[in-house]
């Protein structure tokens, strides 16, 4: 069971706060990996996105993020400020940033390219619960030891340009966490990740390994 300290030092980049060259190239994003120590291990934060016409992402398992805006210092502080609008987490007084993953961009159609950015914190005790917003529908901690030892994985389905796609995926264990006067739950046998946030799964494995 690899322990929060761990799975820091290991991660732990030095520069994390430290602008790219190219970070401000094009349309951006970037999103919050977020780790807390949980009663059986370290968990990882993922929410559920809500339902929404506008958002090309909508219904989706994501980290918790969105586009760079002109107030954004940089793209951390988009991830942070995303993070404390969607689940009421604030980063910057309970989080400790520890690693930059490395840029990804969506395989869906977009308006415009985007490239997005994972930035890893680890969540100190302090923290108060979580607070969504009308983005996001529920949000669940799941186990990290079975996400790295990829203990739940599974295939997605997913149709592009006429063509039937079977994509690698995981189904998460946990407890979610229902937007505050919402009848909505989780499918059952757990909520399924594909896609974008799948893909920064593999580069967390990956970072490690």
């Amino acid at each position: 069971m690899l322990e929060l300290d761990t799975i820091a030092r290991r991660l732990m980049q030095a520069d994390v706060r430290v602008p790219h060259e190219g970070d401000e190239a094009g349309v951006r994003a970037a999103v919050a990996t977020v780790l807390r120590e949980g009663r059986g291990g370290a968990e990882l934060l993922f929410i559920k996105r809500a339902e929404r016409a506008s958002d090309p992402w909508s219904g989706h398992m994501a980290f918790p993020g969105g586009r760079l805006q002109a107030t954004d210092k940089a793209l951390i502080d988009t991830a942070m400020r995303e993070t404390l609008e969607e689940v009421g987490l604030d980063l910057a007084s309970h989080g400790r940033a520890i690693a930059r993953l490395p840029d990804v961009m969506p395989y869906s159609r977009m308006p415009h390219p985007i490239t997005v950015t994972a930035f890893v914190f680890t969540l100190d005790e302090a923290a108060a619960p979580l607070t969504l917003n009308d983005e996001v529908a529920e949000a669940i901690w799941a186990p990290f030891d079975s996400i790295l030892a990829n203990e739940h994985a599974t295939r997605f389905r997913w149709q592009r340009d006429g063509i039937d796609l079977d994509l690698p995926a995981l189904r998460l264990a946990g407890e979610p966490t229902p937007r505050r006067g919402s009848e909505q739950r989780l499918n059952d046998g757990g909520p399924v990740v594909w896609g974008l946030t799948y893909r920064m799964i593999e580069l967390l494995r990956e970072a490690l390994a």
